[in-house]
């Protein structure tokens, strides 16, 4: 049995094929696989996955870019709080449920989302 791709509207991993399209028994979207891989060829973004990452202000925001974090952040586990205004350097976007890795001075490494920071 071939090994089918998950829905790409809803991530269903049940899909099941029908005819030439592929469809999704939770929310009935029916897609044809080769026009999902020419999309994947012809996607644009800013790394391998297209996804574009985008500051509290709508500014796209990239590898490398400087951010000023505009809340107090509480940090898990410890009574430190990364303040209002504070510059991280040299960020890195990631997949995941933080979508910046980087490193605050006299925190360390850290993961921030992006709806609370600014590109600076």
């Amino acid at each position: 049995m071939s090994e089918l791709p998950a829905c790409p509207q809803c991530d269903c991993q049940w899909t099941y094929e029908d005819g030439a399209l592929l469809v999704c028994p939770e929310c009935a979207h029916e897609w044809s696989p080769e026009a999902v891989a020419a999309a994947d060829d012809n996607e644009t973004g800013n790394n391998e996955t297209g996804k574009v990452w985008r500051d509290a202000n709508g500014a796209e925001l990239a590898d490398g870019d400087t951010v000023t974090v505009i809340k107090d952040l509480k940090i898990k586990g410890t009574s430190q709080v990364v303040k209002v205004g504070t510059k991280v350097k040299n960020i890195r976007l990631v997949v995941g449920d933080h979508d910046i890795d980087c490193r605050i001075e006299g925190v360390g490494q850290m993961g921030l989302k992006t709806e609370f920071v600014k590109k600076a």
